[in-house]
């Protein structure tokens, strides 16, 4: 048997006071789906994050501008996608930070997407600025042996 794929769309303005909606939207979902507290909050956190970035970098804070959400979940995975219009830039020019040295200098920011990478199991960027910006954020369900 098939697993039944759901899907969940939300279009907002890409303005920090919306990032607790797309919390709870997230969370809602993520719950749903199956995933326990723990990982729930991951994702939450990893789509926070995402969010965070087409905010401040690809629209700088612009109201005007929107976000799309798109969740699809079935029983083995929950597929986040979010799509801007914005600014894109070079993942691949990205290194990993130096988190001793980050710590040691008690900085702030700076260390989303790798909080993204590490929180998710898959994490697909696709750049074409001012036409279409994806990253796709994809966590599975890790079925219980003794279940």
């Amino acid at each position: 048997m098939k697993a039944k794929t759901q899907k969940y769309k939300l279009k907002i303005p890409s303005i920090t006071e919306n990032l607790q909606m797309i919390r709870e939207f997230v969370l809602k979902i993520a719950a749903k789906t199956g995933f326990n507290e723990e990982t729930q909050e991951q994702i939450a956190l990893a789509v926070d994050e995402a969010c965070t970035n087409v905010i401040k970098h690809a629209h700088h804070h612009d109201a005007r501008r929107l976000m799309d959400i798109q969740i699809q979940t079935d029983a083995n995975k929950m597929k986040i996608t979010i799509t801007d219009k914005g600014r894109g830039f070079d993942i691949t020019k990205l290194k990993d930070p130096d988190i001793e040295k980050f710590i040691k200098e008690s900085r702030h920011g700076g260390l989303g997407i790798y909080l993204i990478k590490t929180l998710m199991d898959e994490v697909d960027y696709e750049f074409n600025p001012g036409v279409k910006n994806q990253v796709q954020l994809t966590k599975y369900l890790k079925k219980s042996v003794t279940s």
